[in-house]
């Protein structure tokens, strides 16, 4: 058959769009490993798809994971672990085992997330510039440390999963958003002043709920709020009210959406299934796919969240490993 200009342009463009519905583009593909140092310090093994023990970030590289996410705590409530001191000998191992790092401020002393947004202890009764400068200060201080030890740092997340804000009740979205707008402004300048290059990502969970995307980042818009990347966190069995399948397609929606009206990439910050759900490798790869087809390939990067847990770890059911420690096949779903 003879090809004419037109007929071959066509084929060229059906073979480019299959490429990008196919999700050929992968995006960055890494995990949050937070937890590592605690569980190696209770004793705890891990093993790769052939029982093999390994180290995690060792583990990781084989499955085609090629970054890491690392949460900080102020005055971690229990103990040591994400502090500063640790965070920095795990971003050395990442650097070690050439991994990309992404730096998670929770600005709290222990877990922060749509439900609570609680101060660390130490800034109770500050006044907000007293908050601003406590921000400030704080992600300097980790961030140099880190790169003091000769780490390389590609994102800063400021705040986790801020649907309503951060450092209650002063940075509360929904009573002030000015003032979380400021709070972000200042960790995203303060992670600048060391990082240069890094991108700063602000992070909401629910990747499937559109509607408080847009308040947030409207919001945070509208009173001069800067960002990088917007990140989401993706749960796609626990969306009340959606199928896996019908939760992986909104929050694809949603990552268009904030690509469209804040011409800024996206990624997914968290994702994460039941370890023993029978469909658990197809979700995340077909959420991984969705990612490389986020529009203009805008879809950054997707991170596992504490895929080295075991079940009965702290009562987490959503890692990727098995009772003894071996890696499920929702691992083969990032090679």
């Amino acid at each position: 058959m003879k090809l004419t200009k037109n007929v071959l342009s066509a084929c060229i463009g059906a073979v480019l769009a299959l490429s990008t519905v196919s999700g050929l583009a992968a995006p960055v593909k890494g995990a949050d490993v937070s937890w590592m140092s605690e569980i190696e310090a209770n004793g705890i093994s891990f093993y790769n798809r052939s029982g093999v023990k390994k180290d995690i970030l060792a583990i990781m590289k084989e499955q085609g994971m090629t970054a890491v996410r690392l949460r900080v705590w102020v005055n971690p409530a229990d103990g040591w672990y994400n502090s500063t001191q640790d965070v920095v000998a795990k971003a050395k191992r990442a650097k070690a085992a050439g991994m990309k790092v992404m730096i998670d401020f929770h600005y709290s002393d222990s877990w922060a997330d749509p439900g609570k947004q609680t101060k660390p202890a130490a800034w109770n009764g500050y006044s907000f510039q007293q908050l601003m400068d406590a921000v400030w200060n704080s992600t300097r201080f980790t961030l140099q440390a880190v790169k003091d030890a000769g780490v390389t740092v590609d994102w800063v997340q400021v705040g986790n999963e801020t649907n309503n804000g951060m450092l209650w009740n002063e940075g509360k979205a929904s009573v002030n958003m000015k003032n979380y707008a400021w709070l972000t402004n200042t960790g995203y300048n303060a992670a600048k002043s060391i990082y240069s290059n890094a991108k700063v990502v602000v992070h909401l969970a629910n990747c499937h709920d559109n509607a408080n995307f847009r308040w947030i980042f409207d919001g945070l818009k509208a009173n001069g709020a800067k960002f990088d990347v917007i990140g989401a966190s993706s749960y796609p069995t626990n969306a009340t009210g959606y199928t896996w399948q019908s939760a992986n397609s909104a929050c694809l929606n949603n990552l268009n959406d904030m690509v469209a009206r804040y011409a800024v990439p996206v990624m997914i910050s968290e994702i994460g299934v039941p370890w023993d759900h029978a469909q658990a490798q197809t979700i995340v790869k077909d959420m991984i796919t969705k990612v490389g087809q986020v529009n203009g390939g805008k879809g950054e990067a997707i991170f596992y969240w504490e895929p080295q847990a075991r079940p009965g770890w702290k009562g987490y059911t959503l890692g990727a490993m098995d009772n003894n420690g071996k890696a499920t096949a929702v691992w083969d779903a990032f090679k």
